[in-house]
């Protein structure tokens, strides 16, 4: 009974994390129309942004795999939280000089932070419990991500893209006192939400060095942490799984960067405008009159429903993956996340938009379910597997501007095209699960 008690605290301990880095991650996506604006980037630098923040998991990902096993779990989430804190006060002098380095320096230490949390508390959350329900428990905790997700785009839509920014040309044009009060109001709209987000980790920080954690690394695991990640990548199913994260993560955060500027190619925001009911939404979301609000900020409200339907997806998820086996529910989420691309792709107005929002929802169940599937049959290999499927997440960072690049040549319609093949791979994955897993010492 102590153990379970010990186990459900800790679930709770990292569930609060699982929504912190949900939150902050998709607060960087709202920044990057913004960004766009403020440096006057193509859609390609654009997603450099994105490159920044997810090339670290692709550097630290199996480091902190092993820097976890001699400190371990512990101090390795104080770690994680402080660097992250570090990131979010970067983000004040960058805002304060209007210096696109210093964004992707604080961008880059954010996710170094990160990446050490993931790796963390990805296997430790499969561990709490029994194999059979590990994708279950995993969802639960994921969907709590995807909440921090779903009220990031708020908090984004009301701070950071609410305010019309400026060309060069115009700020150029501006009497110097003029210049400065729209320096100060603009560097202020970016500071305020991440100096309370450092605030908050902090005090995370501090509950977590009063609560005491489960060891769940035995000693032979700890041995093995130095050694075992070529014994790990020979089983098939891990390096399948590999790629399935790297697409999915690279999917999703694609989507989600350019949400808003896809919105705005369609002319959404006059629409929205012109539709008591879509109106009222988005003034409902902002609390604002659209009047008084710059398109981005109009659209930027509907993100919520991408990041939302992740997150009632997962709670639906936990549910589903109980009673079907994991693998048959992400082939059917992902062959509907394929579906509502297509009709997002062929159609225009507010088709176009909900069906593209409606990605989310089948987006929910993927990061936790191919993860949960990845570990299949690997045992005491589980930090090493957990250190492959975190450098995976470095999806993030190259199918973003591999997206923008696409956007710039050929227009986002057919740059979609690009998720598509993402989600098919990630069906095909879940469809031959079970011969990987036989097969899974195969080289």
């Amino acid at each position: 009974m102590k153990a379970k008690n010990n186990y459900t605290k800790a679930f709770v301990i990292l569930t609060t994390l699982f929504f912190m880095w949900g939150l902050i991650t998709v607060l960087v996506d709202s920044l990057i129309p913004r960004l766009k604006d403020i440096f006057e980037l193509s859609y390609f630098q654009a997603g450099l942004v994105q490159f920044a923040f997810f090339i670290a998991y692709g550097l630290f990902s199996i480091p902190s795999g092993f820097i976890l096993s001699k400190i371990g779990y512990k101090k390795g989430i104080l770690l994680g939280l402080t660097i992250m804190g570090i990131g979010c006060l970067l983000f004040y002098p960058a805002a304060s000089t209007r210096t696109f380095s210093l964004f992707m320096l604080g961008y880059f230490t954010l996710a170094g932070g990160m990446t050490v949390l993931q790796v963390a508390a990805n296997p430790y959350v499969t561990v709490l419990g029994s194999e059979e329900t590990a994708s279950s428990r995993l969802n639960l905790s994921q969907a709590f991500n995807s909440l921090g997700t779903a009220i990031a785009p708020i908090i984004g839509a009301i701070f950071l893209l609410s305010d019309s920014i400026k060309s060069s040309a115009q700020i150029e044009s501006l009497s110097e006192s003029a210049r400065d009060i729209y320096y100060a109001s603009e560097a202020a709209a970016v500071q305020s939400p991440f100096l309370v987000l450092a605030g908050i980790l902090l005090l995370i920080a501090i509950v977590v060095s009063f609560i005491k954690l489960p060891n769940i690394l035995s000693e032979n695991t700890k041995e093995r942490n130095n050694s075992g990640y070529r014994q790990a990548l020979s089983h098939k199913v891990l390096r399948y799984g590999a790629v399935g994260i790297f697409l999915y993560v690279g999917a999703e955060v694609a989507i989600g960067s350019y949400l808003v500027n896809y919105f705005l190619s369609m002319d959404l925001p006059e629409a929205i405008k012109n539709s008591g009911f879509m109106s009222s939404i988005s003034e409902f979301v902002l609390r604002k009159d659209l009047s008084l609000v710059d398109n981005k900020g109009i659209v930027a409200a509907f993100v919520f429903f991408y990041w939302s339907g992740a997150m009632v997806g997962r709670f639906v998820g936990a549910y589903l993956t109980k009673i079907i086996k994991p693998a048959k529910v992400l082939v059917i989420f992902a062959a509907l996340a394929i579906t509502m691309l297509v009709i997002s792709m062929l159609t225009t107005g507010f088709v176009s938009m909900i069906s593209i929002l409606c990605v989310g929802l089948f987006n929910s169940i993927m990061f936790p379910t191919i993860f949960t599937l990845s570990l299949k049959g690997l045992g005491e290999f589980r930090p090493q597997a957990s250190g492959v499927l975190c450098t995976a997440i470095v999806g993030g960072a190259f199918i973003p501007p591999l997206y923008g690049f696409l956007t710039d040549y050929f227009s986002f319609k057919p740059a979609l095209l690009l998720m598509v093949l993402c989600y098919a791979y990630i069906a095909f994955f879940a469809k031959k699960n079970d011969s990987l897993v036989r097969n899974s010492k195969n080289i």
